[in-house]
């Protein structure tokens, strides 16, 4: 899953990024309001950690745009104000939660991924579909309670279409949400085709049916009917 970490302090954000990726986030850093504006409105993100006091700009200034433009991320502020009415007037604009510098790496993980779990699987830890059962705190699928073994890049995909079930997905949204914006994966699709094609392999060697449909000049659809 992918985090946008919008704040100044480069050293900060560093770590934020570096802590958040060995919990098997991928992360993009915007360190500005201009390119943090960019970023957000451009692509889509599980989260945006937003800090409120930014080169070029409030943070709240693209909380407020993102909600008007209806986009669903989740979105953390982290600010040095402590006050009720700066927690209260973030809490209005839409975040969906507010944490106060200092603060410990972990405490930010775990409400990172509490966020997450709220938006996008009802606050579940464990997400069903059909014979598959994911374990997102562990990382661990299962089906028909029989353990299959998955890339980290094979689980998020798996994740991203069980969200995202019975829709048609383009190709480009699958591969910007699973990979750095920086890669120009719109002119190849050849790392997304062998990871899905992998995914298909062990889900189907595990007994389960071709949940992952092609669909012709658009992308991907993953649902239990044809």
């Amino acid at each position: 899953m992918k985090i946008l970490i919008v704040e100044d302090e480069k050293e900060l954000a560093n770590s934020i990024c570096t802590y958040l990726g060995n919990e098997q986030f991928m992360c993009d850093v915007a360190y500005d309001f201009h390119s943090a504006m960019d970023k957000a409105l451009v692509f889509e993100y599980a989260c945006i950690i937003l800090d409120i006091g930014l080169p070029g700009g409030s943070g709240l200034t693209i909380l407020e745009e993102l909600k008007r433009n209806d986009k669903a991320d989740g979105l953390l502020i982290i600010s040095a104000k402590n006050s009720l009415d700066d927690k209260v007037q973030a809490l209005r604009a839409g975040a969906d939660d507010y944490l106060t510098k200092p603060f410990h790496l972990s405490e930010l993980g775990a409400r990172v991924a509490a966020i997450i779990r709220r938006k996008s699987f009802d606050g579940k830890n464990v997400l069903s579909f059909d014979d598959l059962e994911m374990d997102l705190n562990e990382r661990m699928l299962q089906v028909k309670n029989i353990p299959v073994e998955l890339t980290r890049k094979e689980f998020d995909l798996l994740l991203y279409f069980i969200s995202n079930k019975n829709k048609v997905i383009t190709k480009t949204a699958i591969a910007e949400h699973l990979w750095d914006d920086h890669l120009g994966v719109s002119s190849n699709y050849d790392f997304l085709y062998t990871h899905i094609k992998n995914l298909r392999k062990k889900l189907m060697q595990a007994g389960t049916p071709d949940y992952i449909q092609s669909v012709y000049g658009m992308g991907y659809k993953f649902s239990l009917t044809r």
